[in-house]
């Protein structure tokens, strides 16, 4: 004779531990960027190159501006900070990665949300949204203190303008697309000093060295490199009027940018933390 075993309903029975939800994670990941050091110094920096340098170079050149002498549009000279500010965006979306990875904070993080895109996703919220914000004050800041040399001098930029709110929102996007690029090259190389130096030659040294190169295939080479696509988004008037137009730069950088997350996603599941 077989025994029939009976269960008792209200017997505990141990449950599966289900995975933290995307609110509590994205939480989490909120803390753990701002109890960082070097978030803050780097959001901080970004508004002084960004917003200060744009100030002081219309400050000091406002008298070659308003008589024509640079050559350039007095509008060009209101995102001029974002050549550098750009600079700390590419090294706090580094740092998101590689300071886990170099204090070996990451296998605490996986050990606690062991589904690694939704480790990949908090932070691109985190760091996407933030550099966003900052981005856009940045951007604002530097308008209103560097038009008000220009203004007195006669060679004002009205918010109305063409191109003026779409170069203030850009900055923003572009910041923002910026540390995710920067995200998906630490992910990939997972060192900080390594990702950072790759980060800036391609935005910056090799976006200016393909000018140099013969051809239309250098010019095309030129358009399609991540500063020099991205970057006309967050300017009133470019210096360099051959690249892409605004919105169609971006959509390429915003694609390059994903391609560069998506191996970093294949790169960060495969390998071991």
């Amino acid at each position: 004779m077989i025994d029939t075993v009976v269960l008792d309903p209200n017997r505990n029975v141990p449950r599966v531990r289900e995975h933290p939800r995307f609110g509590a994670t994205l939480h989490a990941e909120w803390i753990k960027f701002w109890t960082v050091r070097s978030t803050r110094w780097s959001l901080g920096l970004l508004f002084l190159l960004g917003a200060g340098l744009t100030t002081l170079i219309c400050w000091a050149a406002v008298g070659d501006i308003a008589t024509g002498e640079t050559g350039e549009s007095p509008a060009s000279f209101l995102t001029w900070g974002l050549l550098f500010s750009q600079l700390t965006a590419l090294a706090l979306g580094t740092l998101v990665v590689t300071s886990e990875y170099g204090t070996g904070m990451i296998r605490a993080t996986l050990a606690a949300v062991p589904r690694r895109g939704s480790v990949l996703l908090d932070k691109a919220v985190v760091l996407g949204g933030v550099l966003f914000v900052a981005g856009v004050v940045t951007a604002v800041a530097g308008y209103l203190g560097g038009n008000l040399f220009l203004e007195n001098e006669g060679v004002g930029v009205a918010l109305s303008d063409d191109g003026v709110l779409r170069a203030l929102l850009g900055n923003g996007l572009y910041l923002a697309g910026l540390g995710l690029f920067a995200l998906g090259l630490g992910l990939l190389i997972r060192h900080t000093a390594a990702a950072i130096t790759i980060g800036m030659a391609l935005v910056l040294v090799l976006g200016n060295l393909a000018y140099a190169l013969p051809g239309t295939w250098g010019e095309w080479v030129a358009k399609l490199m991540p500063g020099n696509a991205g970057g006309t988004v967050a300017q009133i008037v470019p210096f360099e009027g051959s690249g892409f137009t605004p919105w169609t730069g971006f959509a390429v950088f915003t694609a390059e940018t994903v391609v560069v997350l998506g191996a970093a996603y294949v790169t960060f599941r495969r390998r071991d933390a």
